[in-house]
């Protein structure tokens, strides 16, 4: 299989390098921080028997994706011969711009150069460089080895045919690639989970519900449903002639509610109230316990969506 450079091994680089190693992918991993690589690895072999206990690493065993692991001790030797980059730096812009006019440089002219970057745009970091139209934002979903949706997000002058290349790799790595058409402040899924949050601040801070009720109502009502199905396909099947039906019959009462609604405050009262109230829930010491018991559902669901009929 081809070679996947990903550059930064952290929290993201780390998790891409799952994906792509159990797709069968020689993954090659390089890091301004050079222990940050020793560590992924332990981290990757760490969790390889819970994956394979929940039976997600596509038949693949723990030691062959160990053997596809490789550490670079170059940003030159991580990109020779990559047909692919997965970057995984910080979210600063100026940082960004100066990683990828190096990575034009050093890359061959056909490589793809992609970030993981949840917030800048790909015209952010790649306007000007001889290679623009590779580049492009691929933002994952922590940790993306258990969410599968990937954020691809041409810049104006990405090439179409480089966003046909990466969505295609991603969907042979078992990923599912969601294409934003063009640019906008958050790409798609933190524009839909800012919506959401900014809802449940309101709903808070105007003393409509306790943080814990707004939880359960997710929990246990929308994000049910939102495990199979997204908003349109839901509402597809909840009126008896389809979407337009039900917007017929909704449309009105959800324009006047949304018309009453108001932006939250995002004050340091709210914000402290509801650091408060999560820390009486969950206190700090178990925070880390609570992120694995999370990082296993996950893995449950996962396994168990798999073996559903789509």
């Amino acid at each position: 299989m081809a070679k996947i450079a990903i550059v930064g091994a952290g929290l993201i680089g780390r998790a891409w390098s799952i994906v792509f190693a159990r797709a069968g992918h020689d993954v090659w991993l390089w890091d301004p921080q050079a222990s940050a690589v020793s560590a992924a690895r332990d981290f990757i072999a760490a969790r390889l028997p819970e994956l394979t206990a929940a039976n997600l690493l596509r038949g693949e065993s723990e030691a062959a994706i160990l053997s596809r692991l490789h550490g670079a001790a170059s940003l030159e030797q991580v990109l020779d011969g990559a047909i692919y980059v997965q970057e995984n730096g910080p979210e600063d812009v100026l940082r960004k711009r100066e990683l990828f006019a190096r990575m034009d440089k050093i890359a061959a002219p056909e490589t793809i150069l992609a970030s993981s970057t949840s917030t800048i745009r790909a015209s952010l970091f790649s306007e000007g460089l001889p290679g623009a139209q590779r580049c492009l934002v691929a933002h994952p979903v922590n940790p993306p080895y258990l969410i599968p949706i990937v954020e691809l997000g041409p810049s104006p002058w990405t090439d179409p045919a480089i966003v046909q290349q990466a969505r295609a790799l991603m969907e042979a790595a078992g990923m599912v690639p969601a294409i934003v058409k063009k640019e906008i402040e958050g790409f798609l899924l933190n524009r839909l989970q800012a919506a959401l949050l900014q809802e449940a601040m309101y709903l808070v801070e105007e003393g409509y519900a306790d943080p814990a009720d707004i939880d359960a109502t997710v929990r246990e009502g929308l994000g049910l449903r939102w495990s199979f199905m997204g908003p349109f396909e839901t509402i597809d099947l909840n009126a008896p002639d389809g979407l337009a039906d039900y917007c017929a019959r909704y449309g009105g009462p959800f324009r006047a509610m949304m018309a009453a609604s108001k932006t939250p405050s995002w004050s340091k009262d709210l914000i402290g109230g509801l650091h408060a109230a999560q820390r009486e829930r969950l206190p700090a010491d178990q925070q880390s316990a609570r992120q694995t018991w999370r990082d296993r559902r996950l893995m449950a669901l996962l396994a168990h969506k798999a073996g559903q009929p789509g």
